[in-house]
């Protein structure tokens, strides 16, 4: 409410000052009568300049979303795809045709471009920072996208672009004032013109589709934009989300679909057994934008910054890890690894974690391997909200998730990221402290971007040539910090091994950095593709093969003895991956268990959210005491986001050590009691768990 009345009174204050701007403006400078603006003469006339201004737009588009490859290739965007390039144009154009419907026409234009152009010039920068187009649903990411602002951007760029925004607005403001309104509209004829162009896009979208020149499955977004253009597949990821409702969907085909391609078939409920001694520990152990450096055929590295990666290799299972992202996008790779369902069912650019699983619970990894006993962890050293992690792992059979909030000593990255060792600590209390065995989903954050395009190290452990100054010193940057994040999963898997604790590791990189690699540059030329390697201490053998992150899992499983455990799972260990019906099958009982009607588990999810715990060490209160005017909290397990609080409100405290806090604020004697400790979000006061005086968390 404080935010939305603060809008307004800035709103007020820009149009009160434009008024004034305007009333000076105007007693220097009469308005003239405008040549253009009477309804029966000058329409055609218009609907020119709108048809004139869709082009341009496109070709603004269409040039920004291409330069960083070439400043030109907008243009020949145009002449190598003459037809798709008309077809967004149309699009566009569809668009514009309602500012026909207002009389203030030349206002409703200015809009109407100003979001084309907007869109545009987001995206645009959206692709120089990472390698994903922009989709609405980044906007369901916009709190997070705010979070990471100041990572991606100076202080004196955000200062220049939120001035920016403010004489745009002004200007707005202005022009609606002075903006002329249109006589002799026949709000029927232009109507019909609007409905007459739609119609048109609508069969010209058809069209295309039929003759193939169109598609309405992405499989790569990033070629889908480039081969169909910006306005057709920002619009095709606006309206087309979630699972597609199968063409033969019902309980007859999905029981068919197990009763021929699982091993258990009809037979889906998991029983609860409590034999996980007699497994391994499993932990999924993603690396951010983690790739192997000798893949980079555009550099040179003076020494291998990831040895302990290689070394592993040689020695271990690995081979090429087909994911659903490049260069943003971690959420989807973590996804599809941890259900065993491709994120490619869902709409382009959409994620789970954003939308379905907020609210519903899924079959996972986390229940399969609870139905066996196993204690679920989840750790990630960044913000707990991010892609809403703090909702969704209950949703996907966690017991208890760690982020960057409940832990101490974290140390930075120079662009502001933790490195990853604050967490090894962490994972072998978790797995020395249990008394059964443990899944950990781990999540990485130290080598995310942005990549500093000057010199950061001044004795790097390993130096880069590359074509040009800026190439070399944000590829520099990324190796060497590849390299400590191959120190942290060397020493972690030493500390696993001198535990003696049986343990299955995998590791892979969630994506490739968004470093703007061009598919010659890279690997076998797939941006969608990295490495992983399969860790073990109980004698697993060797068998390298490319696989993709939604089929991993089970494999995994089926190694270990935990084969056909979940309906997912049992059919990717049971049914021809080569078979022309595989993926649809898959599909099919994605679907059921999202949006359908659960006839895979006898018509009802059986899965319920967990009490997921915030972090895994129990933050509690001792006591409080007082010297002198100032009260202090004495306690356990606290950290630098550990927080006194009041009835809800946050108090401004001092952290002093994880056994004590102090509160730098005047309270009421009365409220002492009162008093609570909350753990609160990295970026804002959002709290993420409370305890008082006589609870444990």
């Amino acid at each position: 409410m404080k935010v939305k009345n603060f809008c307004r009174g800035v709103l007020a204050k820009i149009k009160g000052g434009a008024h004034k701007v305007h009333d000076k403006y105007r007693a220097k400078f009469p308005k003239k009568v405008p040549k253009l603006n009477d309804g029966k003469l000058h329409d055609r006339k218009f609907i020119l300049k709108l048809a004139i201004a869709s082009i341009l737009m496109n070709l603004y588009i269409e040039t920004f979303a291409r330069i960083t490859s070439g400043v030109f290739d907008g243009a020949m965007f145009l002449f190598k795809h003459p037809i798709i390039f008309l077809y967004n144009c149309l699009i566009i154009f569809a668009t514009m045709c309602l500012a026909l419907m207002f009389r203030k026409r030349g206002f409703a234009f200015l809009i109407l471009c100003t979001v084309w152009g907007i869109l545009g010039t987001v995206n645009g920068v959206i692709l120089l920072k990472r390698m994903t187009p922009f989709t609405l649903y980044d906007l369901q990411n916009t709190k997070d996208g705010f979070s990471l602002l100041t990572t991606y951007y100076s202080k004196a760029q955000i200062t220049l672009g939120a001035a920016i925004i403010g004489v745009a607005l002004l200007i707005v403001v202005l022009y609606y004032i002075n903006c002329y309104k249109w006589t002799n509209l026949n709000y029927k004829k232009e109507l019909g013109i609007i409905v007459v162009v739609i119609a048109t896009c609508f069969g010209g979208t058809f069209g295309l589709i039929e003759t193939k020149a169109l598609s309405t499955f992405f499989g790569n977004l990033n070629y889908a934009y480039r081969d169909y253009g910006f306005a057709y597949c920002f619009l095709n990821t606006s309206v087309n989300k979630g699972i597609r409702k199968p063409n033969h969907y019902s309980k007859k085909e999905i029981q068919s679909i197990l009763e021929n391609y699982t091993k258990n078939g009809t037979n889906t409920k998991l029983v609860q057994k409590n034999d996980a001694k007699k497994y391994p520990n499993i932990i999924i152990l993603q690396l951010e934008s983690f790739s192997y450096a000798q893949d980079y055929k555009n550099i040179k590295v003076s020494n291998d910054p990831t040895p302990n990666f290689t070394n592993l290799m040689k020695n271990y299972s690995t081979g090429w890890f087909k994911v659903p992202a490049c260069g943003a996008g971690t959420a989807n790779t973590e996804f599809e690894v941890l259900t065993g369902i491709s994120s490619r069912f869902f709409g382009p650019g959409e994620y789970p974690y954003k939308g379905k699983l907020r609210e519903q619970s899924l079959e996972s990894l986390g229940y399969v391997l609870k139905s066996h006993g196993y204690d679920t962890h989840a750790m990630h050293d960044h913000r707990a909200l991010f892609y809403n992690r703090n909702e969704v792992y209950a949703s996907l059979g966690f017991d208890n998730f760690t982020s960057l909030e409940y832990m101490n000593n974290i140390v930075k990255t120079p662009t502001g990221w933790a490195k990853d060792k604050v967490m090894t600590d962490d994972i072998m209390n978790i797995i020395k402290r249990s008394d059964t065995r443990d899944l950990l989903h781990i999540i990485s954050v130290q080598g995310h971007g942005a990549y500093p395009t000057e010199r950061v190290f001044k004795d790097p452990y390993t130096t880069v040539t590359a074509k040009d100054e800026a190439t070399k010193w944000k590829y520099e940057y990324y190796v060497n910090e590849l390299h400590e994040m191959d120190e942290f999963t060397g020493d972690l898997l030493k500390k696993i091994e001198e535990s003696g604790e049986p343990t299955v590791v995998l590791i892979y990189g969630d994506h490739i950095p968004a470093l703007d690699i061009k598919e010659s540059e890279y690997g076998t030329g797939d941006l969608y593709q990295t490495r992983y390697v399969i860790w073990d201490n109980i004698g697993l053998k060797k068998k390298d093969k490319d696989i993709t992150s939604y089929e991993v899992t089970a494999d995994i499983l089926k190694n270990v003895g935990l084969g056909h455990q979940g309906v997912i799972f049992d059919y990717e260990q049971t049914a021809d991956k080569n078979s022309k019906d595989y993926e649809k099958n898959l599909k099919a009982l994605a679907y059921d268990m999202l949006y359908g009607k659960n006839y895979v588990f006898g018509g009802k999810n059986p899965y319920k959210r967990t009490k997921m715990r915030m972090g895994y060490k129990k933050i509690k209160i001792d006591g409080i005491i007082s010297i002198g005017k100032k009260y202090y909290i004495k306690g356990q397990n606290f950290t630098e986001h550990s927080t006194v609080s009041l009835d809800g409100k946050v108090l401004k405290t001092v952290y002093l050590s994880p056994t004590l806090l102090g509160l730098s604020e005047k309270i009421d004697q009365k409220d002492v009691k009162k008093l609570r400790v909350s753990q609160i979000d990295s970026k804002d006061e959002t709290i993420l768990s409370t305890i008082g005086g006589n609870e444990e968390l």
